[in-house]
C-alpha cells in the first residue's frame, strides 16, 4: 500500500530539489531521514517536512507501521514561475524568474521488484 504528500509552490527550482531527492530515492524512511538532517542544502528541510508528512499519512490514515516504510517515489516538478523586472542602465530592464516546484513524496510498505 502507499502513501503521499505533496507540497506546491516550494520556492527553489526544482532542478535543486531533485538533487536532494535522488540522495533519499528507494531507501528506508529511517535512513532517508537520517540523510536529509545530515545534507546541506536548501532543499533539504523542504523535503524532510514532506517526507514526514507522508509517513504520518501512511501511520494514520493507512495504519502501516513506520518502521517498514521505504520510499518507493519522489517527484520534482516545476511550478508556475514568479517573473519580475530588474532595472538596468539606459532605461532597459531585465526578466529575473523566480522558480517554484510542486514537490511529491510516496512511501511504500512493499517492495516491487526486490
Amino acid at each position: 500500500m502507499e502513501a503521499k504528500a505533496s507540497t506546491k509552490y516550494l520556492r527553489i527550482s526544482s532542478q535543486k530539489v531533485n538533487l536532494v531527492l535522488e540522495l533519499i530515492r528507494n531507501k528506508n524512511t529511517i535512513e532517508a531521514i537520517a540523510i536529509l538532517e545530515q545534507t546541506n542544502k536548501k532543499a533539504a528541510p523542504l523535503v524532510l517536512k514532506t517526507l514526514n508528512s507522508a509517513i504520518a499519512n501512511a501511520t494514520e490514515n493507512h495504519g502501516m507501521l513506520a518502521d517498514k516504510l521505504f520510499v518507493s517515489r519522489t517527484v520534482a516538478n516545476e511550478g508556475p514561475t514568479l517573473k519580475r523586472f530588474r532595472p538596468r542602465a539606459k532605461g532597459r530592464a531585465d526578466l529575473k524568474r523566480k522558480r517554484t516546484t510542486i514537490l511529491e513524496v510516496v512511501v511504500s510498505d512493499e517492495r516491487k521488484g526486490r
